[in-house]
């Protein structure tokens, strides 16, 4: 049985699972939940980066992503142009982007990956 790996685990989460060569990464939301779409976008995927970097993986090796916007009608052109922005054209994981009630009413989006290390 391969081993399970947990990094920065509180009694709620851990931030990083890591198992069989694949690195789960907890929702990941904004510093600054004051700025607009693009910033708290931008500002996510680079915390992101950092997690996958953490554990030996990086953005070319994502595998799935999950995109939860506060209101998609408003956000979704915004968060898209920063997504597209950064990511690999030629490494796009698989995506679902959804509308939901987030944890604090001025965060406006919350990202969940999965990549291979």
């Amino acid at each position: 049985m391969s081993e399970i790996q947990r990094f920065e685990s509180s009694k709620r989460l851990s931030r990083l699972v890591v198992h069989n060569g694949v690195v789960y990464v907890a929702g990941v939301t904004a510093s600054d939940p004051s700025a607009d779409i693009g910033t708290q976008t931008r500002d996510v995927l680079g915390k992101i980066e950092g997690y996958l970097a953490s554990v030996g993986s990086d953005k070319a090796r994502l595998l799935s992503a999950q995109i939860w916007l506060k209101d998609i009608d408003n956000d979704f052109a915004g968060m898209n142009a920063a997504w597209e922005a950064w990511i690999p054209e030629d490494a796009v994981p698989t995506r679902a982007t959804c509308e939901a009630k987030l944890a604090r009413p001025e965060l406006l989006v919350e990202i969940i990956v999965t990549a291979a290390i």
